[in-house]
């Protein structure tokens, strides 16, 4: 990999203690949200204890799928609207209401409706808590605020499954009545703590070298549209092409991670290892993203996003197709350390990188198709990974490789074609956060 930050750009560990005090904050309070996240992971669970058919669970999950896309897309809206702070603020105290409602719902159909809506409650927070993580940021203070905001969630999800499987073995109500506690801690925090980062009204506009439109000069936005506080819509943001492709690999990058939950167990029991191994090897995912995931971004934050995403995404697929061939605890062992390695370089690197890409009125919006494109490949993942691997284990493991190459494939920059004007690396295709300084720049204050 080759290519480093721009040189007036503090270095990883400096830029670490130079975050703004928001980034601690919505940090802390993703911990205290995560940890008592509760709905996601157990209602299925719940669900059985009620004595409710598996078609009844998955009407449940469905629900709660289509209202996280949902809720992912309005929330990008909110954020861009009325602001990161209160479209937290709301999503918080919305999401603790109704996640209380959920254990006195005895009705099916009123209970997958709840469900639903609380999916689209609880995801309104999220592309508004990664815009206030890349507002009037540079690629280095992303790159750290994104990291610390992933530790965060990742700690609060370990103590949110032990505090989870503690709170359901004595209470199903007691572990939603948590969870809606959680919520609204983060919702009282948010709105006492919290403020938004002051936003610039002006649009940079860059011409591209061959005619083919301006491109935005502080996000390397190659839509050819003029972006103005008077259009902030998703059809503006979705004419961007540098967005469409990595809303792309997202989907397939998230196929692809997602199968750890699919291929991964059903293979483990069919090699002979029990249920205890797989959590053993999920753990060992954990400790090292735990443990390792700060330090490795601070590794490779001054190269090239594209070329750490695409190694990110490569070794993602490549340990996760190799666990076929893996028939023991050692060899499962080494296939979780390749994909986790994966996962480290992709999670972080990916959220600066589209803080790199978004206009600043359409941070809001490039965030929530962001997350709508997670939650749709977490969400489809499964499903295709389940049926693909009922019909075929060796079809299975083969499409896992392949859509990881192709996710991979998917963070270069698309090629130039020879004889294009503009193919010195000044054109549309050019990598967004660089060559600025060769491009005339024009203001527009509309």
């Amino acid at each position: 990999m080759s290519g480093t930050a721009p040189e007036g750009e503090l270095r990883f560990r400096d830029s670490l203690r130079h975050l703004p005090p928001r980034v601690w904050i919505v940090s802390a309070g993703n911990l205290v949200n995560r940890a008592g996240n509760f709905l996601p992971i157990f209602i299925v669970l719940y669900l059985a204890s009620k004595h409710r058919s598996a078609g009844a669970a998955g009407l449940v999950l469905g629900a709660a799928g289509i209202g996280n896309i949902l809720g992912a897309t309005l929330g990008g809206h909110l954020a861009d609207r009325i602001g990161r702070r209160w479209t937290m603020t709301v999503s918080a105290l919305l999401t603790a209401g109704l996640t209380a409602l959920v254990p006195l719902v005895g009705n099916l159909a009123l209970l997958v409706g709840l469900v639903g809506v609380t999916g689209v409650a609880s995801q309104l927070y999220r592309p508004a808590a990664a815009a206030l993580l890349v507002d009037g940021m540079d690629h280095q203070q992303r790159l750290a605020a994104s990291g610390v905001f992933r530790f965060g969630m990742n700690v609060g999800a370990s103590i949110g499954g032990v505090l989870g499987g503690l709170l359901a073995s004595r209470s199903f109500a007691w572990l939603f009545y948590s969870n809606a506690m959680a919520s609204l801690a983060f919702g009282i925090l948010t709105a006492i703590l919290v403020r938004d980062a002051p936003r610039p009204a002006a649009t940079v506009r860059v011409a591209d070298a061959d005619g083919g439109g301006d491109r935005d000069a502080d996000t390397g936005s190659g839509s050819g549209i003029e972006h103005t506080a008077a259009d902030p819509s998703y059809r503006t943001a979705l004419a961007d092409r540098h967005l469409r492709r990595f809303l792309a690999m997202t989907f397939v990058a998230e196929f692809v991670y997602v199968q750890s939950t699919v291929g991964l167990p059903l293979h483990v029991t069919s090699v002979g290892l029990s249920a205890e191994s797989f959590g053993l090897l999920i753990g060992l995912n954990g400790l090292l993203v735990l443990i390792c995931e700060l330090p490795l971004t601070g590794a490779v934050s001054r190269r090239r996003p594209e070329y750490v995403l695409f190694l990110g995404n490569l070794l993602t697929g490549a340990g996760l197709a190799l666990t076929a061939f893996a028939g023991s605890m050692a060899w499962l062992a080494a296939t979780v350390v390749l994909w986790t390695a994966g996962e480290m370089l992709y999670a972080s690197m990916a959220a600066a990188h589209l803080g790199g890409l978004s206009p600043p009125h359409l941070v809001g919006r490039y965030q929530g198709l962001y997350a709508a494109a997670i939650t749709a490949g977490t969400g489809l993942g499964p499903l295709i990974g389940g049926l693909v691997y009922t019909s075929s284990t060796k079809v299975f493991w083969l499409l896992v490789g392949a859509a990881g190459l192709w996710s991979a494939q998917l963070c270069l920059p698309p090629r130039r074609r020879a004889g294009r004007p503009g193919a010195g690396g000044t054109g549309p295709d050019h990598h967004p956060e660089e060559g600025r300084e060769a491009q005339p720049i024009r203001i527009s204050n509309q």
